[in-house]
């Protein structure tokens, strides 16, 4: 964005970028005290610190218009529900880990539950032809982030969206009329290390790669059934 280049606020440059459903303004105007969540809720504008990491929220304030604002509504729910605890409840984590880390992704049955499971053999071995067919879209803004300095252990949070493959705008409108709090309370994610998906990084052409288990872990029931 130049006007950021050029020394402009970003939250003035992001409010000359594109429609949003929300306004951006300076950190500044978020009451001491407030919820973030409920003061965009409340007022229709969102504070933004100076970073990359206000940058991409406000990217994706731009472009997932329909799931910032559903995921926003979720927040304010809960917020009113049960107030600002110490602690997160399960739905309120759910929510923060999909803005902050997600990726939506529209993919065949088969590589869906290989990625879910863990079975990582399978899923970049005889099955990585078939990401062809799949489309990943990263989302979270933190995460999005994180990849400005990549490292392999990067992982995203995946949520299933079913194919065919949405344009942008029907995915956007596709996961925010599938965002429920009950659904979310139980983390319907799949773990996965992002630069392992082919073509995304040049080192994952090498078999090796996968075999680090620090990074591509064993599923929990897996690791437990090889310690016994």
């Amino acid at each position: 964005m130049r006007t950021v280049r050029t020394g402009m606020p970003l939250w003035q440059a992001l409010n000359q970028v594109a429609a949003a459903p929300v306004r951006f303004v300076p950190q500044s105007a978020l009451p001491e005290g407030m919820a973030y969540e409920q003061f965009i809720a409340d007022t229709g504008t969102c504070p933004t610190r100076e970073g990359l990491h206000d940058f991409f929220n406000g990217l994706c304030w731009i472009h997932f218009p329909a799931t910032k604002r559903r995921l926003n509504r979720l927040q304010a729910a809960q917020i009113a529900a049960d107030g600002v605890q110490p602690v997160r409840g399960p739905v309120r984590d759910a929510l923060t880990v999909l803005d902050e880390n997600a990726a939506f992704l529209s993919a065949p049955a088969p590589l869906w539950e290989a990625l879910r499971d863990k079975r990582w053999e399978q899923l970049f071995g005889p099955l990585r032809p078939m990401w062809q067919q799949a489309r990943l879209v990263l989302f979270g803004h933190a995460l999005l982030e994180k990849l400005c300095m990549p490292r392999k252990a990067i992982t995203a949070h995946v949520f299933l969206v079913p194919l065919p493959a949405p344009s942008p705008t029907e995915m956007d409108d596709w996961v925010a009329g599938h965002l429920q709090a009950d659904l979310l309370a139980t983390k319907p994610f799949a773990h996965l290390p992002v630069l392992g998906v082919p073509g995304w990084w040049p080192a994952n052409d090498v078999p090796d790669f996968y075999r680090d288990t620090s990074v591509f872990r064993p599923a929990r029931r897996a690791a437990a059934a090889v310690s016994q």
